[in-house]
């Protein structure tokens, strides 16, 4: 039974993980990984921007988007 719940436990948060990636929900928290990996001398854009810039990055390219 403890092998079960542990199992279901595993499941439920790799169904949360692959959600919130997929919805963009750690995005700015990747990039600001990745800004202080390759840029730790400069200062990462702030939430705000970020997300404004990637909404006018979508609106300008929208690719596959459905609207």
């Amino acid at each position: 039974m403890r092998a079960l719940l542990g199992a279901a436990a595993r499941v439920g948060r790799g169904i949360r993980w692959y959600m919130t990636t997929l919805m963009g929900d750690t995005a700015y928290a990747t990039y600001v990984a990745h800004h202080r990996r390759h840029h730790p001398d400069e200062d990462p854009m702030t939430e705000r921007q970020f997300w404004r810039q990637r909404m006018d990055d979508q609106d300008r390219n929208p690719g596959a988007r459905c609207c």
